[in-house]
């Protein structure tokens, strides 16, 4: 069984993906981490993003994603090109990791653009992570220590917050943590009955 876990820019995904983490029969892919690893260790992806990008796309580090980042953000039609390319290879990863993984009670997919990816078409069921603008703007800023000018760029290329709440079966409320630990606590309960 599939559960996609997603939720806008700031709503607290990994954390929760964490508290998922402490039941120990799951297992959880990070989509963006995982696509991070594989824009530098696929040879496939690197040289396509440096044909888009150009020879400063890389640095001595790896992925220059200041340089990729500002780009992005700010032309559509670039971050559409970069998403198909990057997407398709990550989709293959995790089906790998899913037929590796098939004897847990379930695989949480945290994936911050599930729907606009269309990797919800794989999930049997789809929970939502959410707070109120105001807060995932003030927490991103903090988190990744930008503007909030930079915040909302990033926002425009995300679904809209009604949009997922709509298509999701289970919404998480993630004001306080104890809250959204006992809402994790409930929705496992339920998952691991469907699981069986």
């Amino acid at each position: 069984m599939i559960v996609g876990l997603t939720g806008g820019i700031g709503s607290g995904k990994t954390t929760v993906a964490k508290l998922f983490n402490d039941f120990g029969n799951i297992a959880i892919y990070h989509a963006d981490d995982e696509a991070k690893k594989l824009m530098v260790a696929s040879k496939t992806i690197r040289t396509k993003i440096i044909d888009l990008f150009g020879a400063e796309a890389y640095n001595s580090e790896g992925l220059n994603r200041v340089f990729i980042s500002n780009i992005v953000f700010k032309d559509k039609n670039k971050l559409k090109q970069l998403n198909s390319i990057v997407h398709p290879e990550v989709k293959k990863h995790f089906k790998e990791f899913v037929s590796l993984n098939s004897a847990n009670d379930y695989i949480l997919y945290e994936n911050a653009i599930l729907f606009e990816s269309k990797s919800n078409l794989y999930c049997d069921f789809i929970i939502t992570v959410f707070v109120d603008l105001e807060t995932r703007i003030l927490r991103t800023m903090q988190r990744d220590n930008s503007t909030k000018e930079a915040v909302l760029d990033r926002m425009k290329n995300q679904y809209l917050e009604d949009k997922k709440l709509l298509q999701s079966h289970y919404i998480i409320y993630n004001f306080d943590l104890e809250s959204t630990k006992s809402q994790v606590n409930y929705i496992h309960n339920i998952l691991t009955k469907k699981a069986f």
